[in-house]
């Protein structure tokens, strides 16, 4: 996909390059399939049949059925529909919510509203190495417990949390508590088998994270909690009513092509990933004063560290310069300081001087290298706090 060699793109988890193959698929359905799905002409028709194919492609990613899946805006309004929906109906028996001390904003802050409505809220923090006891988060599960969530891979340390466990034991204490995964930085990174994770109720995937464009994403509704969900919007009978409102076919085309490209180089993009994580994180240990946030066992795709002496946003303009892109942490915190670092116990210089790593299948040891060697220069030549 990247085109110039002197550009070195390392912020992937905050967005991927679209695919080319997925922007002609687009392009195409523009173009061709321009009908309404929800229309009863010939046209219409072609219009939902690859609305459908393109829903059968992201189900078999995740390995569960067609009308599971419903298409969305992004991985945030998917987050924000399952929380909202499932906890609000539940109120009638139950006011607790349990959930992480690390999690997305769009996880986070409905959370917090609901907080406002009347829910008790419980975060659990994560252990000072990036890592969620889970078993923490069980035993706050109880009889009044209405809604568990939890992100599968921290969006800023990579960090992998045992959902199977979690979905299972929290079902095991309250069957009708509803459990919510946001498996944004997951998705097509780690192998996700919904047969194999019972007890998960919802979970939400993202199109710009897998190099289809910004503006689709998808929600996985276990059919059998369909009728417990409140949808948040009313309209038409669009994604059977959970969310409508005419799709966006081309977009949800891409988004399919993308999903099926992901799940068919799942195994080989993790291993170049690890790679290029060693050779980071060799890179980094030849550098002084250099802590390391993510986990051994994190999703080798993001790698998260601190130099405990340049403010992260004097080295992201400093990189940038040398068109090396990087980020300090979540785009969608605009800056502020990481949530994630400060719930796992950092020192504030560590916070300050954070910086993110991500890598996709498209980079390489030029990226690395250029990262490093731009690292070694900012040390000697910016400003220390």
């Amino acid at each position: 996909m990247r085109t110039d060699p002197n550009l070195h793109y390392l912020d992937n988890a905050a967005t991927t390059m679209v695919d080319p193959a997925v922007a002609d698929v687009i392009n195409d359905a523009m173009r061709n399939c321009w009908a309404n799905p929800s229309s009863l002409y010939e046209p219409a028709i072609l219009a939902e049949h690859q609305l459908s194919v393109a829903r059968g492609r992201i189900a078999k990613t995740l390995n569960c059925a067609r009308d599971e899946i419903y298409f969305t805006a992004c991985g945030s309004e998917s987050n924000n529909l399952a929380i909202l929906g499932a906890a609000i109906p539940r109120q009638t028996w139950g006011n607790k919510i349990v959930t992480t001390g690390f999690e997305h904003p769009s996880v986070q802050r409905p959370i917090r509203a609901l907080k406002d409505r009347g829910f008790t809220v419980v975060e659990i923090l994560p252990e000072a190495d990036g890592r969620l006891d889970v078993g923490k988060l069980i035993d706050a599960v109880d009889k009044n417990t209405v809604l568990v969530a939890c992100m599968a891979v921290n969006n800023e340390t990579g960090a992998v949390q045992d959902i199977a466990r979690l979905a299972a034991e929290v079902k095991e204490k309250n069957s009708r508590t509803a459990v919510h995964i946001d498996a944004v930085q997951a998705w097509l990174r780690i192998p996700l088998d919904l047969k194999k994770l019972r007890g998960v109720d919802t979970l939400s995937v993202s199109g710009h994270k897998v190099h289809a464009p910004k503006g689709i994403g998808a929600l996985y509704l276990c059919d059998n909690q369909r009728q417990h969900l409140q949808p948040a919007y009313l309209g038409g009978h669009q994604e059977r009513g959970i969310r409508p409102g005419t799709e966006n076919l081309p977009y949800a085309v891409g988004l399919g092509l993308a999903a099926e490209q992901g799940a068919k180089k799942l195994k080989a993009n993790a291993c170049h990933a690890a790679a290029l994580n060693a050779r980071l994180r060799e890179g980094l240990a030849q550098l002084p004063g250099i802590t390391i946030h993510s986990p051994d066992d994190a999703v080798p795709e993001v790698l998260n560290f601190s130099t405990n002496c340049v403010n992260s946003q004097t080295f992201i303009t400093y990189l940038s310069d040398r068109r090396i892109y990087v980020s300090g942490g979540s785009a969608c915190d605009k800056g502020e300081p990481s949530h994630t670092l400060m719930a796992m116990g950092c020192e504030d210089r560590a916070v300050a001087t954070a910086l993110r790593v991500s890598f996709c299948a498209d980079n390489d040891e030029g990226d690395v290298d250029a990262l490093l060697a731009g690292l070694k220069s900012g040390l000697t030549e910016l400003q220390h706090i």
